[in-house]
């Protein structure tokens, strides 16, 4: 990494509502469910905190809407101490809202209302850009429009930061040159990785042809995460499978946003890709073992035990 050490994101905040079921509903059926809770989510917010609560210097650019929702989001940030002076409230939409429903095996099942993710534009990157020259690295999703994510990585990529793209959710057409040639780490789990590749992946066959056809886009590397299988990555030419811990899963809602968040701070800290993906394995391990979304998020201390 260069000398700079912030973390910025860019993406999406949300408030997450989860209940619990024996099962997933099936078309027209009603079920009694337990356990209900209201919890800050979104996968940029959520990767912005599993930044912030693991030592990471983080800044976070966003669109809320002027709503209950949106105001407790806003506060939240500032408590985790994450920089959100580029961050923005409107009036244009309410502020977006995601329907959980979670089963006993930890699985889960999400409805999202974008709301305000959906109006963070181009031009409100563009006005964050001295967040953008701090930036060692730059991570972001695709809950928030297709074109602001490709000025974001333009913007990092002008400013030599590390650009990273979670593609989540799995994009249901081709991603843009023009983006993926300003992405230095694509990190997609199986599901992502075969809507972008076009290969089916079932062996370690399958997961080096999807790297290869991801790479063939523009992607300079790529991580394939594959739950609790662990994690594919190409180091130094050669493929890579660094396992996941074994726990007992409860709850995999942020899993995948933990372990990004996780992975940036360790590459800021100067570790090389497999001494990341270690650390952000042992963090998302620990995600899965409590309920919600950032409130299953560890902290630096209890990663490093």
């Amino acid at each position: 990494m260069n000398e700079k050490n912030k973390i910025l994101v860019i993406g999406s905040a949300n408030t997450d509502m989860v209940i619990s079921a024996g099962h997933f509903p099936k078309p027209g059926e009603t079920l009694i469910g337990y356990d209900f809770m209201t919890n800050h989510g979104g996968k940029g917010a959520n990767q912005a905190v599993a930044a912030a609560r693991l030592g990471g210097d983080t800044a976070f650019i966003c669109k809320l809407g002027d709503d209950s929702f949106g105001h407790s989001i806003m506060e939240m940030l500032r408590k985790e101490g994450i920089d959100v002076s580029y961050s923005s409230v409107s009036d244009q939409a309410s502020s977006g809202v995601a329907l959980i429903c979670t089963i006993p095996s930890g699985e889960n099942s999400i409805i999202i209302d974008s709301g305000t993710n959906g109006l963070l534009s181009p031009d409100d990157v563009m006005a964050a850009e001295p967040l953008f020259a701090e930036a060692a690295v730059m991570l972001m999703q695709l809950e928030t429009p297709i074109d602001t994510v490709i000025k974001a990585a333009e913007l990092g990529k002008k400013h030599g930061a590390c650009v990273i793209l979670n593609p989540a959710p799995a994009p249901t057409g081709p991603l843009p040159e023009a983006l993926l040639r300003n992405v230095d780490l694509l990190i997609p789990n199986e599901t992502e990785a075969e809507s972008i590749s076009g290969v089916n992946i079932q062996t370690d066959e399958d997961v080096a042809k999807a790297m290869d056809e991801i790479q063939k886009l523009g992607v300079k590397n790529v991580i394939i995460t594959v739950g609790c299988k662990g994690v594919y990555a190409r180091i130094n030419g050669k493929l890579v499978k660094v396992p996941a811990f074994k726990v007992k899963a409860v709850d995999t809602t942020a899993a995948g946003d933990t372990f990004c968040g996780a992975l940036c701070v360790s590459l800021c800290k100067g570790n090389n890709l497999e001494e990341a993906i270690l650390f952000a394995n042992k963090a998302s391990s620990i995600s899965v073992t409590r309920r919600g979304a950032q409130m299953s998020m560890p902290y630096l201390n209890e990663v490093n035990v």
